[in-house]
């Protein structure tokens, strides 16, 4: 049944699942998305379109595509900004699973402060979302506001800190820090919830080169040695198809593509068709197919298709 969050006609209330209500949370919480379309207030065709997609505990995805493909809406529908702030038609469901004692739960039916809780969000533009002068300040901020007991506040704060490598930044003034150290704090803020899931819109889209690859290394951190699940929507895919687990690409609210990454580059067509920049050790690893150098790499004595730079050296030393 299609849902309309902006009618304003009486429904019967729907039962929320509040942040005091009792939770068991599984340690591989994953989230399963069954049939998703979405439509913004006033607009003729929807943001997304049939969407499901399965996200394991642990994953590192990346959801890439051209400007206006859908991979904002679907990290809001993710985290929760869809339905609870967002308006527009919703069909569909965002499942979180290991979430109650009875295995799984609607996103639309969890609360925002328990959503926190889950999953931690980090957007584009690190100014929008600090709010507070000082660094600590910033990280206590959402301890605050979601009811985490005063007595684990100064523990939560040094161990968000730390894992971000920013310790050293934790009674500096907020309005004195780089572009990719507010980012840093942003994620930070995200993780002293203890959230299992990360979901970042575009994080280094206002960062330099230094500050992307900061960012880029902490997200890798957190996902191998601390196991949180990482959803980013990001253009940059030549450096994060070393860091993730897979590629999901959407084309005016589809999914198009998605698989790990060297499978996902045996498409170049693909990407040519949705605009999107194959990386170029993958363009090398193509031309030299076909060219004749390369065998096919759908042929059974194919080398791998190079993801980074130092992949492709090697490679084309092994042809000389």
């Amino acid at each position: 049944m299609c849902v309309s969050l902006s009618d304003k006609r009486p429904k019967r209330k729907k039962q929320i699942i509040c942040a005091r209500q009792a939770w068991e949370v599984s340690p591989l919480l994953s989230i399963t998305i069954e049939n998703l379309t979405f439509s913004y207030p006033d607009c003729s065709s929807p943001a997304l379109h049939e969407i499901n997609l399965t996200m394991e505990a642990g994953e590192f995805i990346v959801i890439t595509g051209a400007t206006g493909a859908g991979k904002s809406t679907l990290l809001r529908s993710i985290n929760g900004v869809i339905p609870h702030f967002q308006p527009g038609t919703l069909q569909g469901n965002v499942w979180l699973d290991g979430a109650t004692p009875s295995g799984r739960v609607p996103v639309a039916r969890v609360s925002a402060p328990q959503l926190a809780r889950f999953i931690g969000s980090v957007f584009d533009d690190p100014e929008g979302q600090i709010v507070s002068p000082i660094v600590e300040e910033e990280i206590a901020f959402g301890l605050e506001n979601t009811g985490v007991d005063p007595a684990q506040m100064d523990g939560r704060i040094a161990k968000a800190l730390a894992d971000c490598g920013i310790s050293h930044l934790r009674h500096r003034a907020t309005s004195s820090l780089s572009g990719g150290q507010k980012q840093r704090v942003a994620i930070a803020a995200a993780l002293a919830l203890a959230p299992k899931i990360l979901v970042l819109d575009e994080p280094t889209s206002e960062l330099d080169p230094d500050g992307t690859e900061a960012v880029l290394n902490v997200l890798s951190e957190l996902n191998k040695n601390h196991g949180i699940t990482i959803i980013i929507a990001e253009q940059k895919v030549t450096l994060l198809a070393p860091l993730c687990d897979r590629l999901v690409l959407l084309e005016k609210g589809r999914i198009a593509l998605q698989g790990p990454p060297r499978q996902v580059f045996l498409h170049p067509h693909i990407f040519a068709k949705l605009g999107v920049e194959l990386p170029a050790p993958a363009r090398l690893a193509h031309a030299l197919v076909q060219e004749g150098v390369l065998p096919p790499f759908d042929s059974p004595d194919a080398p791998p298709i190079p993801l980074t730079v130092e992949e492709a050296f090697t490679l084309s030393r092994q042809l000389l």
